[in-house]
């Protein structure tokens, strides 16, 4: 498996970037406006989605990158025809020549990325079999893959497992399957609706995940021909079909980048107007943002966000992550930088990731105070109670941040040390910034944009 540094010198190609370390000037507030495109968490899913038709599809409001690029990279070694208009944000895939790929051109291709997983139920469809090698991915707690292999074995799957990875075959085809999920995870959703669909027969699977990129999701496999039902209840229903035609479709926003770019501006006593986001899928966050002393303004092209104009305007919060519609696990991590500034004490209970507060290490260290707790706090008993998991945060303020040496550890924890580094006094040194090039698009630009000072080591 890759090491940190060597998944971020990878992003850092990816993302254009000539060096992996930045140096950060703090102190200045971020002002402007950013667009902000298709969600990572969606994108990616569609393009596998590709894979299941017999005609091409097309996708904008596509970001560049990089888990796009790996994405589109594996697709291409399966034979999928790829066409970018990087500058138009519109990818074209055409699977009508899908082929077997060498278990060492995947390897190459995905690197520590989750993703190839999801390839899995298309390709059992097309080809009949799939490989997966050694998974990554960002390093926030134990996200195992033995429930997609269960799943696939509940469709009919032959799962076999090599030193270099899993075969999976499938020499009867896939039939339906009734399948439940202790906890509405949004992988396990996609892995069974991208199988589902060409599946013989009935699929039925309870308490799924209902996120929005999940919705999306579904309107895509709909335009491609699947025939699913959603119950209030979390329940999907899924009929097979044998046959799916190519889509054409607009990503929805990616909302896990509007609230970074909101939590930046609450932190920095900035004003970022974030075109692109919209105000339904954000509902949860907002409600947190005003709790907290932030100011937005809803428009019909995008949400402005800013600081209330003075410290004492900023107030402490309880947070608890949660599935949809509950506050995204992915928002917690930016915010908790926003409420090192906020007078009192804040309390985040993470009930998603049992392993999401290691980024705080880096804040303390900027002087933030910061206890981290196995008890949950501040809400209902979660599954991580009494499971010795640090899941529970308690962050007391105002402080004020001072630069230091930061290594970045995750993709969202990795874009809140930047927006630290932004409100700090003095420079901070930021390595393994290529790692924030897998979900923020041209994230070194818009800083630039929105008044950021910094260098980038050559």
């Amino acid at each position: 498996m890759s090491t940190l540094t060597e998944d971020a010198a990878r992003f850092a190609k990816f993302s254009g970037l000539d060096a992996d370390t930045i140096t950060f000037h703090g102190g200045q507030p971020l002002r402007g406006r950013v667009h902000v495109r298709g969600a990572k968490n969606f994108v990616t899913k569609a393009m596998v989605a590709s894979l299941l038709a017999d005609s091409p599809s097309v996708l904008r409001n596509v970001p560049d990158i990089s888990d796009v690029r790996i994405v589109a990279g594996l697709l291409g070694v399966h034979g999928v025809d790829v066409e970018r208009d990087v500058a138009g944000g519109e990818i074209r895939l055409d699977p009508s020549n899908v082929k077997r790929a060498h278990s060492a051109e995947i390897n190459a291709h995905a690197g520590s990325s989750r993703i190839p997983i999801l390839f899995c139920g298309p390709l059992l469809h097309q080809l009949g079999e799939a490989f997966i090698p050694d998974l990554g991915g960002c390093r926030i707690g134990d996200r195992p893959i033995d429930f997609h292999l269960s799943a696939l074995r509940s469709f009919g799957a032959i799962v076999d497992k090599l030193p270099e990875g899993i075969r999976l075959t499938a020499p009867n085809g896939l039939t339906g399957a009734k399948i439940h999920l202790d906890y509405p995870s949004v992988g396990a959703t996609e892995q069974v609706l991208l199988t589902a669909v060409r599946a013989q027969g009935l699929t039925e699977l309870s308490n799924a995940a209902i996120e929005p990129e999940i919705m999306d999701l579904i309107n895509v496999l709909q335009k491609m021909g699947a025939v699913i039902s959603v119950d209030a209840d979390r329940v999907i229903r899924i009929e097979g079909v044998t046959t799916m035609h190519g889509y054409d479709h607009k990503s929805i926003f990616d909302r896990n980048e509007a609230a970074s770019w909101a939590a930046a501006a609450l932190a920095t006593n900035g004003d970022i107007f974030v075109e692109g986001a919209s105000q339904a899928e954000m509902l949860t966050f907002l409600n947190v943002f005003r709790k907290a002393g932030g100011v937005f303004e809803v428009h019909d092209d995008g949400i402005r966000f800013s600081h209330p104009g003075d410290q004492a305007g900023l107030r402490p919060v309880v947070i608890e992550t949660d599935v949809h519609p509950g506050f995204m696990t992915d928002w917690q991590q930016p915010l908790v930088v926003a409420l090192t500034q906020a007078p009192g004490v804040s309390i985040v209970h993470e009930t998603v990731y049992e392993q999401r507060f290691g980024f705080t290490e880096a804040l303390v260290e900027m002087g933030a105070t910061i206890e981290l707790h196995r008890e949950c706090l501040g809400g209902q008993k979660c599954r991580f109670g009494q499971r010795n998991f640090v899941h529970s945060a308690v962050i007391s303020g105002p402080v004020q941040l001072h630069g230091a040496d930061i290594q970045v550890p995750d993709l969202r924890g990795g874009f809140s040390h930047l927006i630290a580094a932004l409100m700090a006094t003095g420079e901070s040194r930021v390595s393994n910034v290529g790692i924030i090039a897998r979900g923020y698009e041209n994230f070194l630009v818009k800083l630039r944009d929105l008044g950021a000072e910094f260098e980038i080591e050559n």
